[in-house]
C-alpha cells in the first residue's frame, strides 16, 4: 500500500486503485489508461519563499506561471526542479505528485477546470499507479483555492490543438472551418 492510498483510506475516502504501464507525464498517464488528459489532473510543485504549494491543473492543459505568481502574491514563485523534487518530495516518483496537500504538507491551489469533473483521475505517488475518485471527495478534506491557473488558449493562436478545437466548434455551430 502506498502513502496515497494509505492516506485515502484513513479518511475514509471512495477510491479506485488503478494500475498501468509506466507513465512519466499525467498525458502519458492518460494514453496509459485510455481516459481524455482532461480527466487527468496534473499537480505541479511549485516553490515559494517559505516551501511549496501544489498546483492542480487538467493534464490537458498548461500552467500558466503568471497566474501563479498573481494567485500567490510572490513574484518569485516557480516550477520545482527535478532535483529539488527528488530531495523534498523523496517518497514519490518524478511526475507523480498527488493532490494531496494534507498528505504533503503543502497548500493546494487548483485551476477551476478541474471541478467540472464529477470524478478525476491523479497519480498515486507511482508512475505505474493512478488513483480514480469523486473531486468533491478528494478535496473536501483540503484546504483548497480554486482560481484560474492556466493558459487560454488564443483563437487564431499557433497551437495545433487549439485550433482543431475551434475548427470543430465553428463546424458544431454551423459553421464553417476557416481555410
Amino acid at each position: 500500500m502506498s502513502a496515497v492510498t494509505e492516506h485515502l483510506e484513513q479518511r475514509g475516502s471512495a477510491f479506485e486503485l488503478l494500475p498501468h504501464r509506466q507513465a512519466y507525464t499525467s498525458t502519458d498517464e492518460a494514453r496509459a489508461l485510455g481516459i481524455d488528459a482532461g480527466e487527468v489532473l496534473k499537480t505541479l510543485a511549485v516553490r515559494t519563499g517559505p516551501g511549496y504549494v501544489l498546483v492542480v491543473i487538467p493534464a490537458s492543459r498548461r500552467v500558466d506561471l503568471h497566474l501563479v505568481r498573481e494567485a500567490l502574491g510572490d513574484h518569485q514563485a516557480r516550477l520545482a526542479g527535478e532535483e529539488e523534487l527528488g530531495r523534498d518530495f523523496a517518497g514519490y516518483q518524478l511526475g507523480a505528485l498527488p493532490p494531496l496537500g494534507a498528505l504533503l504538507g503543502s497548500q493546494v491551489y487548483v485551476d477551476p477546470a478541474v471541478l467540472e469533473h464529477d470524478l478525476v483521475v491523479f497519480a498515486a505517488g507511482a508512475q505505474t499507479e493512478s488513483v480514480r475518485m469523486g473531486t468533491r471527495e478528494l478535496f473536501a478534506s483540503e484546504q483548497v483555492t480554486a482560481v484560474p491557473l492556466v493558459k487560454q488558449a488564443e483563437r487564431g493562436s499557433d497551437d495545433p490543438i487549439s485550433r482543431r478545437r475551434a475548427a470543430q466548434q465553428d463546424l458544431a455551430g454551423g459553421g464553417h472551418p476557416a481555410s
